[in-house]
Parts: C-alpha cells; structure tokens; sequence
C-alpha cells in the first residue's frame, strides 16, 4: 500500500511537467492534494482579506478629511497614492513568491504585516493625542490644523504597513488558488474558469460585507472601531490560510525570475550582428513535432512570431566553443521573455479602467456626502456603502455568468471559457466609459439644483455609476487575471499575476497625476482650478468625469488595436504550428 501511494505521488508530480508538494516538501499526491477542496481556503482568505482592506480603503478619504484634516484634494491623493502603492507592490510580493519564498509563505508572513497595520491604525483613531483637535472641514469659519508631525508619521507608517502586507499578498492569493489545479488535468481550462469567476464571487462578498457592515459600523461607532474589525477580519483570513495548509498544491519557488530574462536582452544584444542561417530559420517558422524533455522547466514552449530578435539569444554559434549561459540562452528563457514584452500592451490598456475606479472611492463617495442620503427619518445611507450597490449585483450575476452564460457561449465558441480572456476585458473596457457619462450627467444636475435652487438630491442618484462600472470589473478584471495566468509560463505565475494588479497601481497614480494636472492648467489668478476648493458645489467635478469619460473611449479603441496584433500572433502560431523541434533542441534547451 506504501509503494503504491508513493508511485502515485511520484506520478502527480512528473505528469504535470511540474514540481508541487506538500506543506513537508514531499510530493504531491492527487488524491489528497489539490482541486477545489484546497482553493476554497483560498477563497476564504481572499474574502477576509478583502473585507479588511475594503473597509479601510473605500472609507479612508473620509477619515482623512474629517480627523486628520487634509484639503479634500489632498487627501484623494493620498487615497489613490496608498491603493496604488498596494498594487504596485504585488510586483514585489510575486517576486519574492515565484523567486524565494513561495506563495504560502509570503502570504503568511504578509499577512501578518497586514494584520499589524490594521492594529496601530485602530490605536491612532482610538487616542485623541494621536490626531488633531476636532474641527468641521467644510465650516468656511473654521481654521482645522493640518495632522504633522509624530501624528502624521504615526499615521503614514499604520498605513503603509497594510499596503506592504496587502500588495505582497494580492497576486499570491489568486496564482495559489489556480497552482491547486493540476496542469495534467484535461478539464483544467474549464476549472480555471470556474475557480477565477468562484475568486471573483469571493471578491464580491468580502467587498459587500466591508462597504456595508463594516462602513456603517466605522460610521456610527468611530473609526477606531471599523479599523479594529478590519484587523479581526484579517486575523480570520490567516486562521483560514493555515487551516488549509495540509491540503494545497505548493510550487516550490524557482530562483531569480529576472536574472534569466537580463540573460536574453544581454545574448540578444551580443549576437545582434549574427544572422540566423536557413535552417534555423526554418525551424522557427514551420516545424510540426513538440519539445518537452528537452526545453528546461517549460514543459510544451510554443514559439512566438513576434520579437524576433530575441530568437538570436538561443541560437548556438556554429564552430563555436561553450558558451556562457550570458551569451547562450535555453529556448524556454526566450519564450518566457517575449512573453512579458508581448503581454505589456495589454496592460497597459487597463490603466484608464482603472483610473474611473479610482473616482468611484475618492470624489463619488464625496459627491454622495454633498448629497440627502436619509433613507428614513432615522436611518442615514454612509457615502461610502454606495460602493456596496455594483457588489450586491454582482453576488448575484456572477453565478448567473459561470452556471448559464458560460455553458450557453460555450456551445458557439467551442472555449472552455465561454467566451476568451481578451474578449472579455475588451466588453469590460467599452462599458466603463458609460460609467463616467453617468457620473458626469448626474454631477451637473446635483450641482445645478444645489447652487442655483438650494435644493439637495438624493443620494441613490449617483448609484448607476456604481451599477455600470460594477459590470464593467465583472467582466475586465476576471479576464485580466484569466489571461495573464494562462499565458504565464512555469515559475512565473504570481509574477504575471502581480501585473494585473500593478494595473490598479499605475491606474490610482495616474488619477493623482490628473487632478494635480487639472488643477494646475484649469486655475487662473482670478479663478480656482476645476477640483481645487474643499466644496464640490464650487469645483467642477462634472468637467473631470466627462474628460474621463472621453479618455476611456479612446483607450477602448486602442486596446482593440493591440488586442488583434496580440490575437494575430497566435493564430499565425497555431496555423503554422510552430513549435521548436526536439531534434533542433539539445538538452541545454538550445537551438543547435
């Protein structure tokens, strides 16, 4: 019985083309290990996790505002810096991940990390000497002092301390969920699919939890609270981690992902002279048989059209003596670069998207301030659950997508998917244009009526720039992360993860870029710029959505551009069948 677990052990391992083991280092065996039984943990962190820095972050602008006392430019700044450098950082956590640590224990020394930020902020909010004297910001009489020294540094550290835990986490999280389906699987694609859109469910219900309970809590109770609820959250989600520790697939890390892609440029550029002789080229155009004991660690690695230049790095000098590996490269070092250089204008193409998400957790949720939001005489609406609306639709529409809308696409399109990943960011990045229309239209006619009628209109006004925007995520930020894991090759999964996230990143810096930049052309010596004063009844807010809302659809047009230059290399790749050859390919992995 021993010998025949054993086998089977050894067997989960090698037919992946990959390493997993247990939480002991041993192999994996499949019975045991894996599938959905082991990403539900995953899951559950992901929705603890969430929950906690949801509830900090979709609130923080008003605590900022309110108790720390910055100009409310300032302190959306200092909003979309912070998220930002969350995303940003998910470069650094799949780094680590993929090079050194693994994604179990960088998500569990993160976490923890997370956890002690979410502890010192609850402190701060909790004692007075640690914040500045109460003052009403929107009082015109009132001179409110700006929180500096020890107080603002207290807050900064508290702060950055949860981005650190989070951004490393974050790409963890989803790359160590899909790692639980094995690549031997045949029906893999199809539970990849289901797990990310299960991922995106979990995401939602945290979110909903957060912009709802715990935002009515930080409102009625004080913020000290709310921040202290978001350190329990996250103390759940580590307890669920660990819990799941005897059950998940875990890929050992594989060293320095950067030191092998420095390789290429370098034997790229030592070679830039050399020309490829016809065989060679031969080989990388039209060759039919499939490498795999041959190319490094990569398992099946599909040649790429496009780069071409980079090709030169794997190709042997004829009469030549050894060369080093900073002058010679495996084909799977190759692929794997071309890979991130091919992926960068897709990206890039989310940024804008990105940009709208930041209006929705800085200026919408002041807008809603500016507005009635009494749901009854003794019942008021927090700006910020607004926030809730897209996620309440989603909890339901997303089990709509995975159970129907899959199933019924599959049956014309023949992808496990139902519909692909870049068709399914591109619908996202057309509909969130409609997102800021909607937000402009509704700014006009709130501020019309406030300054010119002295009336207030109702909150739930600004709720179909949530709702469009909602949908948009639904369908953009599932296949962003689809897409990007699918093309990762082998040990770099959390790598490739962490740049969709750096997405958001580059998206929340570019809104603080923007308003800086608004403010500074839209201001004259006898005017303020068009978001410079503390009261939206005097900026120009509406202006701001409506130059998003044109930037956004000229990003849809050009992310439809690369798109199709991206779709065109594969199926030349899948027309011509070009896989490097084994007999072209010695065992260094090299073109000879």
């Amino acid at each position: 019985m021993d010998l025949e677990r054993r086998e089977g052990e050894k067997g989960d391992a090698s037919m992946d083309g990959e390493v997993s083991v247990n939480w002991r280092g041993k192999p994996c065996n499949s019975t045991k290990h894996g599938g959905m039984k082991a990403a539900v943990f995953v899951l559950g962190i992901q929705a603890f996790e969430i929950m906690a820095i949801a509830a900090v972050g979709n609130n923080l602008i008003t605590y900022v505002f309110n108790e720390m006392h910055f100009p409310l430019s300032k302190s959306a700044n200092i909003v979309t810096n912070f998220v930002g450098t969350i995303f940003l950082l998910s470069l650094f956590g799949g780094f680590l991940s993929d090079s050194y640590l693994g994604s179990f224990w960088t998500m569990l020394i993160f976490g923890f990390v997370e956890l002690s930020g979410f502890i010192l902020l609850s402190v701060q909010a909790h004692l007075p000497q640690l914040r500045p004297p109460k003052c009403n910001m929107t009082s015109p009489q009132e001179q409110c002092p700006e929180a500096n020294g020890f107080k603002s540094t207290m807050f900064f550290i508290s702060l950055y301390l949860v981005a650190l835990g989070s951004g490393c986490m974050k790409p963890n999280m989803i790359a160590h969920g899909a790692d639980q389906f094995a690549k031997s699987d045949p029906k893999q694609p199809k539970k990849l699919s289901t797990y990310f859109n299960s991922a995106y469910f979990s995401f939602c219900v945290g979110e909903l939890i957060a912009l709802t309970v715990l935002v009515w809590v930080q409102t009625k109770s004080g913020m000290d609270v709310g921040f202290g609820m978001s350190a329990g959250a996250m103390a759940a989600g580590l307890a669920c981690l660990v819990a799941g520790s005897g059950f998940y697939r875990n890929k050992p890390p594989q060293g320095s992902i950067f030191t092998p892609i420095s390789r290429v440029f370098v034997a790229a550029f030592m070679k830039r002279k050399q020309k490829i002789c016809p065989s060679n080229s031969e080989v990388l155009q039209s060759t039919t048989n499939r490498v795999t004991s041959n190319v490094v660690s990569t398992g099946t690695t599909r040649h790429s059209n496009k780069f071409r230049f980079l090709d030169k790095a794997c190709i042997k000098a004829q009469n030549s003596p050894k060369e080093s590996s900073w002058r010679l490269c495996t084909v799977a070092q190759v692929e794997q670069t071309k890979t991130l250089l091919s992926l960068i204008p897709i990206f890039a193409c989310t940024i804008i998207f990105n940009t709208i998400l930041a209006q929705l957790q800085t200026f919408s949720v002041q807008q809603g301030s500016s507005m009635n939001t009494n749901l009854s005489h003794s019942f008021q609406v927090p700006p910020a659950s607004l926030q809730s609306i897209p996620y309440i639709m989603l909890i339901v529409l997303v089990p709509i997508y995975e159970v129907w809308f899959v199933p019924f696409m599959r049956r014309y399109t023949r992808k496990e998917s139902g519909i692909d990943p870049l068709t399914r960011i591109g619908v996202g990045l057309f509909l969130v244009t409609f997102s800021m229309v909607a937000a402009a239209c509704v700014e006009r006619k709130r501020r019309n009526e406030a300054v010119s009628e002295g009336k207030i209109i109702s909150i739930f006004w600004i709720a179909p720039q949530f709702l469009i925007f909602g949908l948009s995520e639904m369908f953009t930020a599932v296949g962003l992360i689809e897409f990007f894991y699918k093309q990762s090759l082998e040990g770099m999964q959390s790598f490739l993860t962490a740049m969709t996230y750096c997405s958001y990143s580059f998206g929340f810096f570019l809104s603080s870029v923007l308003v800086s930049l608004i403010n500074k052309i839209t201001s004259t010596s006898s005017k303020s710029g068009w978001l410079s004063n503390n009261s939206l009844d005097k900026d120009r807010l509406d202006l701001f959505y409506w130059l998003l809302a044109v930037l956004s659809l000229l990003n849809f047009f050009n992310y439809l551009f690369w798109s199709k230059w991206y779709s065109h290399d594969e199926a030349i790749s899948e027309k011509e069948d070009a896989f490097f050859t084994k007999e072209n390919v010695n065992r260094d992995g090299v073109l000879v």
